[in-house]
């Protein structure tokens, strides 16, 4: 898959039962950022560009809009029309999108952008934007002021190597002033309650770089996280845990 990161393009085929289960959804109180800030309504035209398996387009569905998502992992995508069989779903890179000049309002990336932060795909997200068009970027990022997230940071932080991560900043560098304005942040605090299973293992067994690990390599991690599960005195014989996030949201206007 051309302009897709190995990480991604292995991880997300591998792993993309286990990124429907162990992600996190999003916060409802979004649905009032992406009606006031994105301008989101009943049958505004929205492309969902990197929607996996859909878990943002089900969030983005109430609020009524004409949807339309490209997504370039095989996997993700049959995962994404097992869940929204009405919503389109494009085989596409922000690179390449399948979509007509001026044929969207607005233009949401959740989890994804830093995959695919460069130039030449903010000039392709600016060519499918109408004039005054929006471009939404989310994404969840754990609170790491909470030490057992912060743990679970340092256990899987050695095996990211070159791939692209929100945290780094680095998607910033896009924006240079040429296609849009700078993103404007707005920020929710947002918590994934349930299973240690399923909120920690199923969670960080769907990142991308974790997922693409060998076998063996990945259950070594998995036996790092367990032993976690089982020592630290929040986690510990906790039927149900929540797992802390920030859910933050930017807005970019598309310069005409």
């Amino acid at each position: 898959m051309k302009d897709v990161h190995s990480a991604a393009s292995t991880g997300y085929t591998r792993q993309s039962g286990n990124y429907e289960q162990g992600r996190p959804d999003y916060p409802q109180a979004l649905l009032g950022w992406l009606g006031d800030t994105l301008g989101i309504a009943r049958d505004t035209q929205v492309l969902d560009l990197g929607a996996g398996t859909g878990k943002f387009t089900r969030l983005l569905a109430q609020l009524g809009p004409r949807l339309t998502a490209v997504e370039p992992v095989a996997a993700m995508r049959a995962q994404f029309c097992a869940q929204l069989p009405g919503v389109p779903v494009l085989d596409g890179t922000a690179q390449h999108l399948p979509l007509a000049d001026a044929s969207q309002q607005v233009v949401v990336c959740a989890q994804a952008f830093h995959w695919f932060a460069d130039p030449a795909a903010l000039a392709e997200i600016h060519r499918v934007l109408a004039p005054g068009g929006r471009l939404g970027l989310i994404w969840n990022v754990r609170d790491e002021s909470v030490d057992w997230v912060a743990q679970i940071t340092r256990i899987i932080t050695p095996y990211e190597g070159d791939t692209p991560r929100f945290h780094t900043g680095r998607w910033r560098d896009a924006f240079d002033g040429r296609f849009f304005t700078a993103p404007q942040l707005t920020s929710l605090p947002h918590a994934h309650i349930g299973s240690p299973a399923t909120v920690i293992l199923e969670r960080l067994r769907s990142v991308s770089f974790i997922a693409a690990l060998p076998e063996a390599e990945q259950d070594r991690v998995m036996a790092r996280l367990r032993a976690l599960i089982d020592t630290h005195p929040t986690l510990k014989d906790q039927p149900q845990v929540a797992f802390p996030y920030q859910t933050q949201a930017f807005v970019c206007q598309r310069l005409d």
